[in-house]
């Protein structure tokens, strides 16, 4: 298991490709607030129900001054074609060598089916316009996860 983020910490930058091939940054986000989830798998269940709920809430989110970023250890094309099948229209970044899945705490061991392995914990972050953590919520679980989340953010 890799160190944890906590409440108060600052969130390590990254700078990783979207599902165009683009590069995206953290740093891209100063001035405003960002939910940053990382999700093990694109177009599996849990993470599909995930993606489409922050989909289905991005208009409250932005209005209450949230941008969404997702993160997984999919390639672009993998993450491409999930946004393209789920009509998904936040940024999906591919964290490869889950380098930065390491840096965040979310890289760790898991049991998933009786299969213990090493892959990305389903975690979510709430940073303010300076990249300040202010929530840090590790092995959330997909479904309803993102109503609680903006009802806590008051979106």
């Amino acid at each position: 298991m890799t160190t944890r983020l906590a409440t108060g910490d600052i969130a390590p930058d990254f700078s990783l490709a979207d599902a165009d091939g683009e590069r995206t940054a953290l740093a891209d986000y100063r001035g405003r607030n960002v939910v940053v989830y990382f999700y093990p798998k694109a177009a599996t269940p849990g993470c599909t129900t995930e993606a489409c709920d922050f989909r289905d809430s991005l208009s409250s989110l932005d209005a209450a001054g949230y941008a969404v970023l997702g993160i997984s250890p999919d390639t672009v094309d993998e993450i491409r074609a999930f946004a393209d099948a789920e009509s998904l229209t936040f940024p999906l970044l591919a964290d490869t060598d889950a380098a930065v899945a390491r840096a965040w705490g979310v890289w760790g061991e898991k049991t998933v089916n009786g299969r213990t392995f090493e892959g990305v914990i389903r975690s979510t972050f709430v940073l303010d316009g300076d990249g300040i953590v202010q929530r840090a919520e590790y092995g959330v679980d997909a479904e309803g996860h993102v109503a609680r989340l903006r009802a806590e953010l008051g979106a």
